[in-house]
């Protein structure tokens, strides 16, 4: 009989689930890391939220442990490549609680505008400050919506009715998903301006860590109010704190900081500055929801096999699985090129198999492609969430398949469509095993993807390769593979160079204004 360990707090529903499906189940909360090492090794699964944190030692100990089930949507308290390399699968519960975050940073919105708390505050201790709190009314105010996914559309949503004005940044979010949902779809520079308050709903990556600082905040309107409930590390704190001495921010209201649980922050104790911890997921129906989901995603899983909403593993059948393997990572390998030069909204996406692939289940290679497309952005992105996380975003998805190829044996071809151009990226397999990115927008290019590489478009001129190695070289970076394309002499070329470290940003700014350069982009595989 499978034995789960449940760590930390779960609603009693969920407990009962695995009572009822015939598993072991210990409730044991509260432990210190050295008493879950000690206990772990008798446990097949482990259901957290944040409190507990399975890191490597931890993971290591868990000789029996083949899966972590975590009763919300971050897992950053979960060490991932630790749980991969022992085989352990991670899972997360997605959307059980996004219509709770977003009320809260609705609510958190509510009480900036007329300082409520301080309010309170303020009466509980027999002043009577009626004219100290001025507030604002919502009414015919501009919203602006960071990240409008799943718990961003919600937030968008609940502002439409409070009758604002919202709009949204998000570079997956199609014109037709924007239109439906009843927002403007703007950048991020114009939603800076715009925007007389703004709420965070996007995931903490290397694009948005530190998404609010102070060039940002430059952008914005005097008195603008901001609203975190997302991640911490989107603000750099400092710089928030500054702009809210200065005016320039009129209030900013925090569920979310870099190390929790918060005992000590920056901005705790300024007036203007509505703080709360870690209250977004905090109802009783979200509670549930999460506990019922992670209870029967891990019974599944330890009961029957199946995988849902699993981080670090590909939901694939294992009479699949050996057929696929080298082509799941030709999927993930084109979905990540494309998602990685993509800039702008995707409005849809069209898959050819063609040749050998085409005799296969693709299912399970197009949710591959999606995570590898959406993966550069979004956090939480698998391959059993991909498809849906496509769908909330409005992008089409279509899948071809031809049993003919011409040129090699066997193709995967993705094309992707923005609201700007449409981009088409090939790849096959050498040897039956190998993976190759043999086209892109028509320029012929044999390469093999390593773990840092730079993408580069040029106008084909005599002495390029040159000026761009020289300006690597003075940057220390040494080149360890170079491919290259063209379509015609003194046309479009295409540089894909594998490297030996990775090119930062600013590298990539001197490259890009060398003489002929049209896009470079620093990847990572």
């Amino acid at each position: 009989m499978p034995k789960v360990l449940v760590s930390d707090k779960l609603s009693p529903a969920g407990v009962q689930i695995f009572k009822d499906r015939g598993i072991e189940v210990d409730v044991k909360t509260g432990m210190s890391p050295e008493e879950l090492t000690k206990c772990i090794g008798e446990y097949d699964g482990l259901v957290i939220r944040s409190a507990t944190k399975p890191n490597d030692e931890i993971i290591k100990a868990a000789t029996n442990l083949k899966v972590i089930g975590r009763a919300g949507i971050g897992v950053d308290n979960v060490d991932i490549t630790s749980a991969t390399q022992n085989g352990v699968i991670v899972m997360n519960t997605p959307f059980g609680n996004a219509i709770t975050t977003a009320e809260h940073a609705i609510s958190m919105m509510m009480a900036l505008a007329r300082s409520i708390p301080q309010a309170n505050a303020s009466t509980h201790a027999g002043k009577w400050e009626k004219s100290k709190f001025m507030g604002v009314e919502l009414y015919s105010k501009t919203l602006g919506v960071i990240g409008c996914g799943n718990i961003g559309s919600i937030a968008a949503d609940r502002g439409i009715g409070l009758k604002m004005k919202v709009i949204a940044a998000d570079p997956y979010m199609s014109q037709e998903r924007a239109d439906e949902l009843g927002v403007e779809k703007v950048e991020l520079d114009e939603l800076y301006a715009r925007s007389d308050f703004i709420t965070m709903h996007t995931p903490l990556t290397d694009t948005t860590k530190g998404i609010i600082n102070r060039e940002t905040i430059a952008k914005m309107k005097d008195g603008v109010r901001i609203i975190n409930c997302a991640r911490g590390g989107l603000f750099i704190w400092e710089d928030v704190k500054a702009a809210v001495e200065t005016g320039k921010i009129g209030g900013v209201a925090v569920d979310v900081y870099d190390k929790e649980p918060a005992k000590e922050n920056i901005l705790f104790g300024m007036e203007q500055v509505i703080c709360t911890p870690h209250l977004g997921a905090s109802t009783k129906q979200a509670q549930e929801n999460v506990a019922l989901q992670v209870a029967e995603q891990i019974s599944d899983y330890l009961l029957t096999g199946a995988i849902t909403n699993s981080i670090n593993v590909a939901s694939v059948s294992a009479e699949d699985a050996p057929k696929l393997k080298p082509y799941i990572k030709l999927c993930e390998q084109l979905g990540a090129l494309a998602g990685q030069v993509t800039m702008s909204g995707i409005k849809e996406i069209t898959i050819d198999y063609e040749g050998h692939v085409a005799e296969l289940n693709v299912k399970p290679l197009t949710a591959v492609v999606l995570q590898g497309l959406l993966s550069p952005q979004l956090n939480s992105v698998n391959m059993v969430n991909a498809p849906v996380i496509a769908k909330e975003r409005g992008i089409k998805v279509t899948e071809a398949i031809t049993e003919k190829c011409k040129g090699f044996d066997t193709v995967v071809r993705l094309n992707v469509t923005t609201e700007n151009r449409t981009r088409r990226i090939s790849g096959t397999l050498f040897a039956g095993n190998m993976p190759r990115i043999v086209e892109i927008n028509d320029v012929p290019v044999e390469a093999e993807l390593g773990k840092d590489m730079l993408y580069v478009v040029n106008e084909d001129r005599a002495g390029f390769i040159g000026t761009l190695g020289v300006e690597l070289g003075e940057a220390g970076i040494n080149i360890a593979t170079f491919h290259l394309g063209r379509v015609a002499k003194g046309g479009a070329a295409i540089a894909l160079l594998q490297l030996d470290s990775p090119v930062d940003g600013n590298v990539v700014e001197k490259i890009l204004k060398l003489p002929n350069v049209i896009q470079a982009t620093s990847l990572k595989f």
